[in-house]
């Protein structure tokens, strides 16, 4: 029987992929019949995340402290993910569909780096008043998707990472046309190319 290993690949994510890929983690292990007791508590694991999304957020603002800091509950969270992992790979290791559900990845036995598809977005539609709704066809290997999106040609503004294939863009201008594009995040290789770009305007 086949001996699979947990991929450490999300230690070198950036910092936003990694706390939606944290986030991802407690939300597959919660509940999961096949690990009822997890190494670091799911309490233990989310307090961390929340941490970190919030330093995030403040040494967004600048500054060497904050910027630490930042750093600082980043690598906090890498240990419990580690530790996590460890765990999940000593109850999975030769069931690699219990593994996938824990929210890691399996390292792959393959050398060759597989290339993920770029995303195609489906539809842009306004749900309400100043937003706009994004949808994409799923990459199934894709763990999360980045969007960004411009209203000036050649200037792009990060709209966030998302691990839903549906994204509901919030607080932009009546009557401005915005380009959207999305790529996918995971598999070996860490990021799809950009989606062809699609513009709709915001009413």
């Amino acid at each position: 029987m086949s001996t699979y290993r947990i991929s450490l690949g999300f230690t070198r994510l950036t910092d936003a992929p990694l706390n939606s890929f944290s986030a991802n983690v407690g939300f597959k292990l919660a509940g999961n019949p096949g690990y009822t007791a997890p190494i670091v508590a799911l309490p233990v694991l989310a307090a961390a995340q929340n941490a970190f999304a919030e330093a995030i957020t403040a040494a967004a603002q600048g500054g060497k402290q904050l910027v630490a800091a930042k750093n600082a509950a980043r690598e906090v969270l890498l240990g419990l993910l580690r530790q996590e992992a460890a765990y999940v790979q000593s109850i999975a290791g030769e069931d690699l569909a219990l593994l996938l559900s824990s929210g890691f990845e399996a390292a792959s036995t393959n050398r060759t780096q597989i290339q993920l598809p770029k995303p195609v977005v489906e539809r842009v539609d306004n749900p309400m008043s100043t937003q706009l709704g994004l949808r994409l066809k799923p990459v199934p290997t894709a763990a999360a998707y980045e969007i960004r999106m411009s209203y000036v040609t050649g200037q792009w503004q990060a709209v966030g990472v998302f691990t839903q294939s549906r994204v509901v863009i919030p607080d932009l201008t009546p009557g401005t046309t915005y380009t959207l594009q999305a790529r996918a995040i995971g598999g070996s290789t860490g990021y799809s190319d950009w989606s062809d770009p699609v513009s709709h305007m915001s009413l």
